[in-house]
């Protein structure tokens, strides 16, 4: 069930991967059971000050039964939201992105539970103490740009908006 925020929802990629619960009001033909939506990419209609571009499963799933196509033909529909804990579970993925070699990591990270945002990203090598911030670079991706090589295996924490800081051991893998 995924959507595209717009500016506030979005932010420039941090706000990439939340969740929210979203409730159709009007067309009539709005269920108005609530659902809930993965926000994955950006919207820049400046359509409402906050804004939900849904995909197709998603506006499907918002109308009563039998009547899954008249919310979608309506175009915009009036909605309430409120962000709400993402649960995917123990599906946490970490993908290093094209072209990282020793001295450039580019990481995906996707699948993340919890409390907010990531607001940081921090590598560590095996056997080392110190933590290499890694920096914001667009959606769900953070990068690092070295002078020292980095080697792996590599343990990545993570530290959500709401305070939650998760260690995961070793995901990236020596080579």
């Amino acid at each position: 069930m995924g959507a595209c925020g717009n500016i506030p929802i979005f932010k420039d990629g941090l706000g990439c991967r939340p969740c929210f619960k979203i409730k159709c009001n009007k067309p009539a033909e709005c269920s108005s059971k609530p659902m809930v939506v993965h926000i994955t990419d950006m919207n820049y209609e400046p359509i409402a000050v906050y804004h939900f571009d849904l995909a197709g499963t998603a506006f499907s799933a918002i109308a009563k039964k039998d009547e899954e196509e008249k919310p979608c033909k309506a175009g915009i529909v009036d909605m309430q939201f409120r962000r709400v804990k993402c649960k995917y579970g123990s599906k946490i993925t970490f993908h290093l992105e094209k072209g990282c070699n020793p001295n450039y990591l580019a990481l995906l990270v996707k699948y993340v539970d919890g409390d907010g945002d990531i607001v940081v990203v921090d590598v560590k090598e095996k056997g080392s103490d110190t933590c290499e911030p890694l920096k914001h670079s667009w959606g769900a991706i953070w990068r690092k740009d070295s002078d020292k090589l980095l080697k792996g295996p590599l343990t990545v924490r993570l530290i959500a908006e709401g305070g939650t800081n998760t260690i995961y051991d070793d995901v990236i893998p020596a080579n």
